[in-house]
This record gives structure tokens, sequence and C-alpha cells, in this order.
């Protein structure tokens, strides 16, 4: 098994290019060499980071244009 892709980036939740990044950013990027099955395990774990970062960025969003 590859190992995978380990880093401190946080997508900072006011950049929609950042979050755009990280959330578009291809599943093979976390696992370089990776079989189906290991890409299918990495989805598993980085989908409830993307939505997270999505959802951080629609609350920074919201309360950007309530302030």
């Amino acid at each position: 098994m590859s190992a995978l892709f380990s880093s401190e980036f946080q997508p900072d939740p006011h950049d929609a290019l950042d979050v755009l990044a990280f959330v578009l950013c291809p599943l093979a990027a976390f696992a370089p060499g990776a079989d189906a099955d290991e890409i299918a395990a990495v989805a598993e774990m980085i989908a409830p980071a993307k939505e997270e970062a999505i959802r951080r960025w629609q609350e920074a969003q919201r309360a950007r244009h309530t302030n």
C-alpha cells in the first residue's frame, strides 16, 4: 500500500480559491501510485474534510454578507 500524502495544509475558509483547490484536487494527489481500492479508501477518508471545507466557506460567506 502506498503512503498517503500528509500535509498540514488547511484551506482558508474565506478564500474560495483555497477551498476549490482542495475540493477539486484529484484523489490520486493524496495517494500517489495507489490502486483502485486505495483510491476508494482515500475518497472515503477525504470526503468529510472536503465537505467541511465547503461548509466553512459557506458559513464565512454568510457571516461576511450579514456584517
